[in-house]
């Protein structure tokens, strides 16, 4: 077995394989970060038929390169930089430092013990791709309907109301009857921001509807839980393997609760430097359970009430009781599409 160190930079990545039983080099390649190089990188790496590629940060600059190695067959392992760096202070060059170096370092440091295999990108992957995308989409559009509710101030006395759709606009607008240049450009504008918000709307649709497909196709039953849709399970899907207990997947979350002094009794407040994306989630599905008298998360409400709780700490319960419910369904959905995963193939 060889390893095939990689210090991965901008422009150029370096490779130096290291055999593990001797620690020496038996070569190095320098190449242009480009796939006709990353074709002759994969091609001189083949001499050696067991060899396992260690490639530093390949989460990060590596990643482009660890994942197109991963879809031709290879073994990738990610080593952090600090472990090379490390490897680098301990050897009897004095901390030198070039890239063959730093890709010698990598694979020494996997000798050593460092690092993991890097997975192929997969749905969890794309799910994130759509919820960004989301996200952007969400903004612009707010942008837009802020835009519209400028020009229509000038347009209307008492200006529009708060939430305005595209159908509202354009009844608004049929409304004016433009007297000069200026409010004809008014007019004009309020129309061309109309149709684009009409195409962001679609494209928001469309974004639903993809990540409802990909979710159900996952194998995940996170939308079977109220409060649930299929936004919210794109954001959730894939994380819960990341914590080994629904403890800690909840002190990530910052809806563990923490301890606070007090004079009179004990108190509890929740983290403020929990993951916001994920807090956001969980406060979405309480918040829409909690009038539901059909949902779990409504009966853990009113007994907290029941107990004496303000509504603010009653919440805040069920929100740690959600973290728990949704790790645990996340966590049974992973171990059932790993069981899956050889009758597949």
């Amino acid at each position: 077995m060889i390893l095939i160190g990689v210090d991965p930079d901008k422009s150029t990545h370096t490779a130096s394989a290291v055999d593990p039983v001797s620690n020496q080099q038996a070569g190095s390649l320098m190449i242009e970060a480009s796939l006709a190089e990353y074709r002759q990188l994969l091609a001189w790496g083949r001499r050696w038929p067991q060899r396992k590629w260690v490639v530093e940060n390949a989460n990060g600059l590596g990643r482009h390169l660890a994942q197109w190695l991963l879809a031709r067959g290879e073994t990738v392992v990610d080593v952090p930089a600090s472990a090379t760096s490390r490897v680098r202070q301990l050897t009897r060059g004095g901390g030198r430092k070039n890239d063959r170096i730093d890709a010698a370092a990598a694979a020494t440091a996997h000798i050593h013990g460092d690092g993991r295999e890097v997975n192929r990108d997969d749905h969890t992957t794309a799910l994130a791709l759509l919820d960004e995308r989301r996200v952007n989409l969400a903004q612009a559009r707010v942008r837009t309907v802020n835009q519209l509710h400028a020009v229509l101030r000038d347009l209307l006395p008492g200006e529009a109301p708060p939430q305005l759709s595209a159908d509202q606009a354009t009844a608004l607008l049929r409304t004016v009857r433009p007297a000069g240049d200026v409010e004809r450009v008014r007019k004009d504008l309020a129309r061309d921001l109309v149709t684009e918000i009409r195409v962001l709307d679609k494209r928001l649709a469309e974004n639903a509807v993809r990540m409802e497909e990909l979710v159900e196709s996952s194998g995940s039953t996170l939308m079977n839980t109220p409060g649930v849709g299929p936004v919210l399970a794109a954001r959730l899907v894939g994380r819960a393997s990341r914590f080994a207990t629904a403890a800690a997947f909840a002190n990530y979350t910052g809806t563990a609760p923490i301890a606070i002094a007090s004079a009179d009794k004990a108190r509890h407040r929740l983290s403020r430097s929990g993951e916001r994306q994920l807090n956001s989630a969980l406060h979405t599905i309480a918040v829409t359970q909690i009038p539901m008298p059909s949902a779990p998360g409504h009966a853990c409400y009113q007994r907290k009430l029941s107990e004496g709780k303000t509504p603010r700490e009653a919440k805040h319960c069920l929100k740690r009781r959600l973290a728990d419910h949704v790790w645990r369904v996340m966590i049974g959905d992973e171990r059932r599409s790993k069981h899956r995963l050889p009758q597949a193939t």
